[in-house]
């Protein structure tokens, strides 16, 4: 597919203290930027995206406030052997694994470790598949804006495997959405998106859920109740 030009414009607030109160305020609050976009023409044929788990319930109120289709990329973190939470790269879909090569060397790790992570990983990528689809076929992308949605950016690690993901099933536009993350996930995911909406890039960012009062994790049945909302 040759490359197009891409508009790279990384939408943000002024404000940098604040916190949502949950989830779904703060896709309401992503909802009424994203309106405004759709009204001025930017977002033709929407088609809503969420990462599962968390960005499910910010996606659902996109998807309502945009009355577009809403569906799921799912996107699973690789974590170091010894400490999961440490991530050092992601996966979409069949995708090759995207791995932190500068992580890797600092940690010394080698991809070979990383197998029977990155194994597990995948094995538990497919079952969410299979469960969220309930044998639905993964939606047609082509000649929509694909609004990739997530309830923030920490590294960008997971957002720019779900990015890839997507670009190479050729929609038309695709748009990064997310109402919290780091100045520098933010930036850095300029080059994989059409336009990067992030309505707060606090520079003291550390984590997602410092940012919300309520961060409830998310389960397998929120994830589907939200998808039966648009069925």
């Amino acid at each position: 597919m040759p490359d197009r030009p891409r508009a790279l414009s990384v939408w943000e607030t002024e404000v940098t203290v604040m916190r949502f109160r949950d989830r779904r305020q703060a896709g309401g609050e992503l909802a009424d930027i994203l309106r405004t976009r759709q009204h001025e023409g930017a977002l033709p044929r929407p088609l809503v995206l969420a990462l599962p788990r968390g960005g499910v319930a910010v996606a659902r109120e996109v998807a309502r406030a945009l009355d577009a289709p809403l569906d799921v990329v799912v996107v699973r973190k690789i974590g170091a052997p010894f400490q999961e939470e440490l991530g050092v790269g992601a996966m979409a879909g069949d995708e090759v694994p995207l791995l932190d090569q500068d992580a890797l060397r600092h940690l010394g790790l080698s991809e070979a470790a990383l197998a029977p992570v990155i194994e597990r990983e995948r094995a538990e990528l497919r079952r969410r598949e299979r469960l969220y689809r309930q044998g639905r076929p993964a939606p047609d992308l082509s000649g929509h804006t694909v609004i990739v949605v997530d309830d923030g950016l920490a590294t960008g690690s997971t957002a720019r495997a779900a990015l890839r993901f997507v670009r190479r099933q050729e929609p038309e536009r695709v748009v990064l959405a997310v109402p919290v993350g780091s100045p520098e996930a933010a930036e850095s995911l300029r080059a994989e998106a059409d336009e990067v909406i992030c309505l707060h890039r606090p520079a003291a960012f550390m984590a997602v859920g410092l940012w919300y009062e309520n961060f409830d994790q998310l389960t397998d049945r929120d994830v589907l109740e939200a998808l039966r909302v648009r069925l």
